[in-house]
């Protein structure tokens, strides 16, 4: 029994030297002593053989030279053979943009000292007042009812309006005219544009996010932004981008579109210059754009600027009125934002219309990587939030207002589980963008904004479906006083655009997460190509700590994982909250980095064809920074219940969603033997049950019916008119006035339901309710005011014969009042 003892007791002072990174030399020293401590136990560790193993062992951890001969150079040889060679694509992408907190929860070993000196963006006086002023009067001018099913565009004064007042140059200096708006106010702004109309949204947030302005101001000469940028910002010229086409969607790499260097005249000159042939299509904007950034692959047969023949992708500038170009059909996304296709044949474009100059040439898949983080990381997931927030401020409006069997629909169970999973998403949605758009103001974190596109987006799909049910036959029967239905459609765009979302989470989170993120990784797969002499000892370097780092994460999430994680406490947060939590994310970010080196080092190359295994992986990566993200925004707001209650719901969900995948990790990994010891050994009590409880449900549930500091919030963040005619307005304003009369109209139903009242319709009800003094006759006055509204938004749209004119008729027939 001693000698089990003994054998547990080495286990654990191993991990414990693992875990706190000690030295080779002083952990090898402390493993010695700790070894022949545990022969005064057993005569087991202190046996001639048992001491000659030990002896080699530390012997070719020590010592540089067996260390590589028996270690390093049999695995640099076994690496070279398992692990693919790196496309040049997949290199400039790994080259490309920045990383985070993300690389920090990768680690295994997160510096929450250096989480808690982040701090969220807040607006400026000048970008509040642009929400409020120039934001709210476009918002006031659209109708996207008008635009979607009518017009199919906006009108020509709101895209006078929306070049006048600068929407088109938000991230452009303001030397050249533009705004230069910080990534959250960016956000804010597309958001809330995005909460009166997509179409708008889209219209503004594609010009500010992956187009020329960007690229230009990144990469552009100092004449290029000098002639394009302020053009830009004033809206004189208006921008597509041209990346995708008929077979290159997704794999945007693999674009066909070419351009040839060669002499042509232009102008009336002859100059150097490139020909170029292609086509594009799904380009928002193209059929209005002026000029058209394009992408597309470079050769110079001739050698007439180098003596390479392929060149590589590059981008250029190109106006829209050049011989050869096609522009101005439509596509049909389903919206009735400008979505068209574009071709070229044989359009000559002299040099100084690359962006960037010659000095950019094949450089151009690192630059539009690097500027994919805009829309991934603001654009879309501004969308997203706008629409998780108008539906918790619309469907708990409505779930109040709506009444069956009595009460109010939101206060059925059944509802209630959908309508919380509303409230809990949005809250996360908002907290996820307050934590991305602060990254993007410090870089271009690639594989943070590629997380935020995918999750957004993911999570407006599941809160808009929600509401589709909640809301039933009322968002289901179109017309313009249906508030939700157009929402509904534009989700599949939003899945779709900057990079399809199963690719995102298959291949590109977890794969550009590892390469990026890892400590080690990125530059041992770099070594295994270097052919050069000291190659193998640099290769041992890196090898040897990747090793140690391997032990040291497994070995905290070992440890983590034997105390419940219960004796953590970190530095971090200001809130019960955040102390009861920060704990279980620390833990599970060593369990998320031993675990992908365990995946790592079993599968090796095979781990990116594992797309399964790889999409589970990013879920866990992203859920930890989602995890975060609401820990850090619920600590900035001002303390409440509210507050809190929606952010546990949100963190409860985002852990059961961690634990799905990591579970579903160790279920399928190919040696099932290694995934059951990794979840016996990180979690040996078992798995922490994170799933949301039927109070939980029931809380939120209630909570989304009701003022709130959180729906205050929402409100703050979105535009809702005040008009009682519009389709949002007219639940709005209902909601409004059932909160100021709450307490009379509950009274009336409670008379009502007692048989108090006896009468065919409100107003004789009323009348008698007066005359018994029950209420005043301004009560009873607010009252009818209500009923009338109430009605009113439980009608449906209804059309002629031919669909064409809406005849709704909302008065009701007698028979049908209350």
């Amino acid at each position: 029994m001693t000698g089990l003892f003994a054998f547990l007791a080495i286990i654990i002072v191993t991990a414990v030297i693992f875990s706190l990174r000690l030295s080779r030399r002083s952990g090898c020293i402390a493993f010695a002593g700790a070894w022949l401590l545990a022969g005064l136990c057993s005569d087991f560790f202190v046996h001639p053989l048992a001491l000659l193993a030990l002896l080699l062992v530390l012997a070719v951890i020590i010592v540089d030279s067996l260390r590589i001969r028996f270690v390093s150079s049999p695995a640099m040889v076994a690496l070279k053979k398992m692990m693919p060679p790196m496309s040049s694509t997949e290199r400039e992408a790994l080259d490309a943009g920045t990383t985070w907190w993300e690389k920090d929860l990768f680690s295994g070993h997160p510096d929450w000292s250096k989480f808690e000196k982040i701090a969220l963006s807040t607006l400026s006086e000048s970008e509040q007042a642009f929400l409020d002023n120039e934001t709210a009067e476009l918002c006031a001018m659209l109708d996207e009812w008008q635009i979607h099913h009518h017009d199919k565009d906006l009108s020509p004064e709101v895209w006078q309006f929306i070049k006048d007042n600068g929407f088109l140059g938000l991230i452009i200096p303001k030397e050249y005219g533009g705004l230069e708006f910080t990534p959250y106010a960016q956000s804010r702004v597309v958001s809330k544009i995005a909460s009166r109309s997509a179409v708008a949204a889209v219209s503004v947030m594609v010009p500010n996010s992956l187009g020329p302005g960007e690229l230009l101001m990144k990469y552009g000469t100092a004449e290029q932004k000098d002639f394009w940028l302020a053009r830009l910002a004033k809206g004189e010229e208006l921008p597509c981008f041209g990346l995708t086409g008929p077979e290159a969607g997704s794999d945007a790499g693999a674009i066909p579109d070419t351009g040839v260097v060669c002499e042509q005249e232009f102008k009336g000159e002859k100059v150097l210059g490139v020909k170029l042939n292609f086509s594009k299509r799904w380009i928002t904007l193209a059929p209005i754009a002026t000029v058209v950034g394009l992408a597309f692959r470079l050769s110079d047969p001739d050698g007439l600027i180098g003596d390479e023949i392929e060149r590589g992708i590059s981008c250029a500038l190109v106006p829209a009125d050049l011989a050869g170009m096609e522009i101005g059909r439509r596509h049909y996304p389903g919206s009735a934002f400008m979505n068209g296709p574009i071709t070229g044949v044989d359009v000559f474009i002299p040099m100084s219309m690359l962006i960037g100059g010659q000095a950019y040439i094949g450089q151009g898949w690192m630059m539009l990587v690097e500027c994919l983080g805009a829309g991934r990381g603001i654009s879309l997931p501004a969308l997203s939030t706008a629409g998780g927030e108008m539906s918790y401020l619309l469907v708990g409006a409505f779930a109040r207002i709506r009444r069956q069997f009595g009460i109010p629909v939101g206060k059925f169970e059944g509802v209630q589980e959908a309508s919380a999973e509303i409230a809990g998403g949005a809250y996360m949605l908002e907290a996820y963008r307050a934590l991305v758009t602060r990254a993007l103001a410090d870089g271009a974190p690639s594989v943070l904004t590629a997380m935020a596109k995918y999750h957004a987006t993911e999570n407006m799909r599941v809160l808009v479906n929600h509401s589709m049910d909640i809301l039933g036959g009322r968002a289901i029967q179109m017309g313009p006083r249906n508030f939700m239905a157009l929402l509904y459609q534009t989700v599949p765009i939003a899945i779709t655009v900057e990079g399809a979302n199963i690719l995102t989470r298959s291949m590109i989170i977890f794969g550009q997460g590892a390469m990026r993120c890892h400590p080690y990784l990125a530059d041992e797969l770099e070594a295994l190509s270097d052919e050069s002499d000291g190659a193998v000892e640099r290769f041992d370097g890196l090898l040897s700590n990747h090793l140690a780092h391997t032990a040291g994460v497994f070995s905290r999430g070992f440890l983590l994982g034997l105390t419940a994680g219960k004796f953590t406490k970190l530095a971090c947060g200001n809130s019960e909250l955040s102390t009861r939590w920060y704990p279980k994310i620390d833990r599970y970010s060593a369990v998320f980095a031993a675990t992908a080196d365990f995946a790592l080092l079993l599968l090796g190359g095979d781990l990116k064809r594992r797309e399964l295994l790889s999409a589970r992986l990013g879920d866990i990566h992203s859920q930890l920074v989602i995890a975060c993200a609401i820990l850090k925004f619920h600590d900035h707001q001002a303390p409440s219940e509210a507050n809190t209650l929606h952010a546990e719901f949100a963190l409860k969900r985002s852990f059961s969603d961690l634990n799905k995948a990591l579970l579903g990790f160790y279920r399928n990994m190919p040696q099932r033997w290694m995934g059951r010891v990794l979840q016996t050994v990180f979690f040996p009590w078992g798995v922490p049950n994170f799933e949301v409880s039927d109070n939980d449900i029931r809380g939120l549930g209630e909570m989304i019916m009701k003022p709130n500091s959180v729906r205050s919030m929402f409100a703050e963040a979105v535009y809702m008119s005040a008009d009682d005619q519009d389709a949002q307005g007219r639940i709005h304003c209902a909601f409004q006035l059932l909160t100021e009369i709450d307490k009379d109209y509950n009274q009336f139903l409670e008379y009502e339901h007692r048989g108090r009242l006896p009468g065919e319709t409100m107003a004789e009800k009323l009348q008698l309710g007066v005359s018994q003094g029950l209420f005043s006759e301004e009560q009873a006055a607010r009252l009818a005011e209500y009923d009338e509204r109430r009605y009113d938004c439980l009608l449906t749209d209804a059309f002629d014969a031919q669909l064409n004119n809406v005849d709704v008729r909302p008065v009701r027939p007698k028979s049908l009042e209350r």
